[in-house]
């Protein structure tokens, strides 16, 4: 596990769909910083009266390595991806902070002189207008470091139950942990890496010691005789406790499904993380 900087960003909307939908494509392309341009995913869905506008919405989180770098990509998930979603509107989840950045007054310039700036909900926000009417954002969105790559790993005899289990994994973690999220696709890695490559220029490449198919020709795999399936499950949090928490709840569900023949983790010989 490393640190990471992260933001948290609540969307609200006219109802679940379209909360859903605009939380879903602006953490779409960010399972992994090793190639993608970010870390996101969805933390939760929220009900009405857990929102400043008194409307459904979904709380997502979007990670990256430096501040500056977290900027531009909230500015860029919330402003081509949550500002063009039919009804939304973008608020600061992340209070408290010792760290700002002005995402909202960065997006301000879309309104070409248009937008105002106002004060509702106790909240700094601004109206940039849009051919549907409007589109609130708050000036300032909280950033900390949080917590990136906590992970374990499920070796199932077959791909069925080990899917399963990593599906229970998941819907254990989003049922019962709040401020984490699951960055890869519905939570679940089935090509797990490890740090640079035995043959390539590149900065990751498969985990060979955990890759079935390779067990035979492998002196140090680290698969077990009985295992033909693994996938990884990874987690982001707000903070440690969070994620320690989340793969707790994850490890007890996933070994509660037949057909799982050990829970493991990824190790990095310490190159990927200050985290152990």
């Amino acid at each position: 596990m490393f640190s990471m900087w992260v933001g948290r960003v609540l969307i609200t909307a006219e109802n679940e769909k379209w909360a859903r939908v605009a939380a879903e494509v602006a953490t779409g392309f960010a399972s992994s910083i090793i190639g993608s341009p970010a870390e996101a995913g969805i933390e939760r869905l929220v009900s009405a009266n857990e929102t400043p506008d008194g409307r459904v919405g979904a709380l997502i989180q979007i990670y990256h390595r430096t501040r500056s770098d977290l900027k531009r990509q909230m500015v860029a998930r919330i402003g081509q991806c949550v500002m063009t979603c039919p009804t939304t509107a973008a608020f600061n989840a992340l209070e408290g902070t010792l760290r700002k950045v002005k995402v909202g007054r960065s997006l301000r310039f879309f309104g070409d002189g248009f937008q105002r700036r106002d004060e509702i909900y106790g909240r700094k926000v601004w109206r940039i207008p849009v051919m549907e009417g409007e589109f609130i954002v708050e000036d300032s969105f909280g950033v900390k470091r949080g917590i990136a790559g906590g992970n374990f790993l499920i070796m199932a005899r077959d791909l069925k139950s080990g899917l399963a289990a990593a599906e229970a994994a998941v819907n254990a973690i989003y049922k019962n942990v709040r401020g984490v999220i699951l960055p890869f696709p519905g939570g679940i890695c089935r090509s797990g890496s490890k740090v640079g490559s035995l043959k390539y220029k590149i900065p990751a490449s498969t985990n060979h010691l955990y890759c079935p198919t390779l067990r035979d020709t492998q002196p140090d795999s680290k698969v077990p005789k009985e295992a033909n399936t693994i996938y990884e499950i990874v987690i982001n949090g707000l903070g440690l406790s969070e994620v320690k928490m989340a793969m707790a709840e994850g490890i007890k569900a996933a070994a509660e499904v037949p057909g799982v023949v050990r829970i493991s983790a990824g190790n990095y010989g310490g190159k990927l993380g200050q985290y152990n």
